[in-house]
């Protein structure tokens, strides 16, 4: 798998923000929904989406930068796991918790499985956790779905995607992880999740917020709209006299929340946009109406 700051096209050293504009950029020159069907554009995007999840969240960075884990995000094993000298270690490599510098209680609680009161079954090792990046959609984070996975060995897992999931959290498959050495139980695998950016939605815990271009004539005359949700387009009203920055609100049209039940609602933040290309018949127009002369400034104190 390619250095994520080879595949985004950043060095090392650049900012989160510089990251963020440069995935943001090449999530948009080749999102799937742009190219259909097209399979090598799919899996750049795939490619981009995954070097994001390591670099373009600051912790998986700073593991990623540390040599912790690699550009697929799998856990690498630690310096000093096998001999050398570890962390908290004295004279010779020793330190506390009967001179091996770890705690004996989290081996255990880690490799073996757990019999009544807590007790390890005899014998019996528990196998590993194991832990994995994935980046996912926007859409597909707050609608929910199943994204498969293909790990390093060529196994492949399906991950169901909760519906409303948030970047940083830890979807857990039970018995996905590492096999036990000697029939134990096996190990979990820990899928840790980032959401990519979208080019027009933004997120605000179960709200969604969207800015709405719309017409002069639009917001002058008022009248029924379509505006994009993260189900589909849904027809608005716009009022009379509209102004930039009015925001309406579309009312259970933001992201399922498990705990409640409830939806979070849609904010859409107007805004008007005139002619790219003068105008003359609307330059016409404004001269000779007499609202032309109204002070908004002044109006809004400014002036």
């Amino acid at each position: 798998m390619r250095d994520p700051y080879d595949v985004l096209g950043v060095k090392k050293d650049a900012g989160q923000d510089d990251i963020r504009k440069a995935y943001r950029k090449l999530a948009k020159q080749f999102h799937p929904d742009l190219h259909k069907g097209n399979k090598a554009m799919a899996d750049r995007f795939k490619e981009i989406s995954a070097a994001n999840a390591i670099v373009g969240d600051p912790e998986q960075r700073k593991r990623f930068d540390r040599g912790e884990i690699d550009a697929s995000g799998q856990e690498r094993a630690p310096f000093g796991a096998r001999g050398g000298r570890g962390p908290g270690a004295g004279p010779g490599g020793f330190g506390q918790n009967g001179g091996f510098g770890f705690d004996p209680e989290e081996i255990f609680a880690d490799l073996f499985g757990r019999g009544r009161k807590g007790r390890p079954r005899a014998g019996r090792m528990r196998g590993l956790d194991q832990r994995y990046a994935l980046a996912v959609d926007f859409l597909e984070a707050v609608r929910g779905g199943v994204r498969r996975l293909t790990l390093p060995s060529g196994k492949t897992l399906d991950v169901t995607i909760p519906a409303g999931i948030e970047s940083g959290q830890v979807v857990r498959l039970k018995g996905q992880g590492e096999q036990s050495p000697n029939d134990g139980e096996s190990g979990d695998a820990l899928i840790e999740i980032t959401v990519g950016a979208h080019p027009f939605f933004r997120r605000d815990g179960a709200d969604i917020h969207l800015d709405l271009p719309i017409s002069l004539a639009e917001a002058v005359k008022g009248g029924k709209i379509d505006v994009p949700t993260i189900d589909g387009p849904v027809a608005m009203g716009v009022p009379r006299g509209a102004s930039s920055g009015q925001k309406l609100r579309l009312k259970g049209k933001g992201i399922l929340q498990p705990k409640t039940g409830l939806r979070g609602d849609q904010y859409v933040a107007l805004q008007i946009k005139l002619p790219s290309e003068p105008d003359a018949d609307l330059e016409h127009f404004v001269e000779r109406w007499p609202g032309a002369s109204y002070d908004v400034r002044k109006k809004s104190g400014l002036g």
